[in-house]
Order: C-alpha cells, then sequence, then structure tokens
C-alpha cells in the first residue's frame, strides 16, 4: 500500500509539474497544424501566379508545410523542457550520412529545383538534351520524363540535363522536304505549283509563313527548298505527305521532276548515224 501512495503521489506531482506544459506542446502543434494549412492555402495562391506545373506547386507546399509544423514541433518539445541541443547534433550527423548516402538523389533534386525556377522548358515542348529527344509529359523534382516519337518514355535524371546543351523546339518544329525540277520548266509557276501544294496540306501551319525557294542549280535540276512548319505530333507524318503532294501538283501541271542525266559521247560515230549501225 506504501507503494501504492507513493506511486500516485508521484504522478500527481508530475501532472502538476508537466501537466501545463504538455497541454501548451499540444496547443503549440496544433497551432503549427492550423498556421502550415493557412500558409499552404497562401502559398498555393502565390504559386499559380508563379505558373508552375500542378506537381511541382504540390510538392512545394508540402515542403512549406512541413517545415513549419517541425518548427512548431521544437517550440512544443523547448516548452516541455527536452534540451534540443543534442537533438540538433544528433539529427545534425544523421543527416550528413543521409547526405553522403544520397548524393545523386540530392543532385537530382537541386537540379529539379533550377528547372523548376528556371523554366528552360515547360510541358508539352520537344526537346533534345544528352543524345535523346522527345516531348516533355513530366518535370518532377528529380527527373524528366520525355516521349519519344515512338512512344516510348525515356526518364532522364535532372542532373543530367542541367549544364548540357538542351535544343527546345517548343511546340512546333520546321521540317524540311527538297524537290528537283528539271531546267527546261518555268521555274516560276513551279515554285507557284509548290507552294500551293504545300498550303494545301492540313498540317503545316499558316504561321510562321513557309520558307519555299531555289536552293541551288544541281545536276538533275534546279533543286527547290521547302521548309514548312508544323506541330509536333505532326512532324513525322508532315514530310512524307509534303513529298506525294508536290509530286502530284507538279505531274498534273506537266512540270517535269529533274533527275540526273548522263550524256554519252563516242568519237568516230557520224551525227546521221542509225542507233544500232557500226561504230568507227
Amino acid at each position: 500500500m506504501d507503494k501504492l501512495v507513493h506511486a500516485q503521489g508521484s504522478l500527481i506531482d508530475l501532472a502538476i509539474r508537466f501537466g501545463p506544459r504538455a497541454l501548451v506542446a499540444v496547443l503549440t502543434l496544433a497551432a503549427g497544424g492550423f498556421v502550415a494549412r493557412w500558409i499552404g492555402r497562401t502559398g498555393e495562391r502565390g504559386l499559380t501566379r508563379l505558373d508552375l506545373e500542378p506537381p511541382v506547386r504540390t510538392l512545394l507546399l508540402r515542403i512549406v508545410r512541413l517545415v513549419v509544423i517541425g518548427g512548431f514541433a521544437i517550440l512544443a518539445l523547448a516548452n516541455l523542457g527536452v534540451d534540443l541541443l543534442p537533438l540538433i547534433a544528433g539529427l545534425s550527423v544523421i543527416g550528413a550520412g543521409i547526405a553522403l548516402a544520397t548524393q545523386g538523389v540530392l543532385s537530382n533534386a537541386v537540379a529539379g529545383l533550377t528547372i523548376i525556377f528556371t523554366k528552360p522548358y515547360r510541358i508539352g515542348d520537344f526537346i533534345a538534351v544528352v543524345g535523346v529527344e522527345g516531348r516533355v509529359e513530366e518535370i518532377s523534382i528529380f527527373n524528366t520524363t520525355l516521349v519519344h516519337t515512338d512512344r516510348s518514355r525515356v526518364v532522364v535524371p535532372n542532373r543530367k540535363i542541367v549544364g548540357e546543351i538542351l535544343h527546345n523546339y517548343g511546340k512546333i518544329r520546321q521540317t524540311r522536304v527538297s524537290v528537283a525540277v528539271a531546267f527546261e520548266v518555268d521555274l516560276v509557276g513551279a515554285l507557284r505549283t509548290v507552294r500551293e501544294a504545300v498550303a494545301s496540306n492540313p498540317r503545316v501551319l499558316d504561321e510562321p509563313k513557309a520558307l519555299i525557294q531555289v536552293a541551288e542549280a544541281a545536276a538533275s535540276g534546279f533543286r527547290i527548298d521547302v521548309r514548312p512548319w508544323v506541330a509536333v505530333a505532326d512532324y513525322g507524318l508532315a514530310e512524307g505527305e509534303l513529298y506525294v503532294g508536290i509530286d502530284s501538283a507538279l505531274r498534273a501541271r506537266g512540270l517535269a521532276i529533274g533527275y540526273p542525266q548522263l550524256e554519252l559521247r563516242m568519237p568516230g560515230r557520224t551525227a546521221n548515224a542509225p542507233s544500232g549501225g557500226p561504230i568507227d
């Protein structure tokens, strides 16, 4: 009975000494949760004005909430009389060990934040970097996912992108086709026919204007260079359709297609000799 009375007295003494502190600690944590939600709502409106991608906004808001709750948790522990200096020292040692073990992950995260805030590309852009290319499907804190033209996905770590030469095509690309017409055709009429054929293709964009010009006088005839703009999704199909459309338009108007020719002259043969005659 003496032990029970002593234990009961100890519990009452602890309740009197630490009860108010525990209550204040609980209220501090509750206030931390309220403040974290309020800061999260306010931060969400601010990040929306920055025009960040939805997954990135969610990640940043979670980080902010964790930081706020962590700060209030430290206040609660300090109110309970917990010595924070050894705790902070221990957490520092653990953090250093984790940082050494996850150097690649941390470098990807830092590179991801750099991409998020500098915006060298956006979701939907077609980019080429570190030997791969594709349409940007997702930008996360650790990597960037590209959709290749064969519909496969390429996951590129963000640290491989930052600091590399990046070619961002945007959402449209300039394709290129080339066609040769014979030297004897009406070159002005041939250019007009090519322009009409290009304009009739539904994949070709009205703006920017397609570049259509005579590139050179080649051995097979005048080479006409055609460089229209198309959407990224139409890039692979537009080239073949343009070749078919331009060829059909030129043939329909009787404009000869240029092709390599070789004139062979044989010494000793008279000009009026029959084709099957002997050669001296």
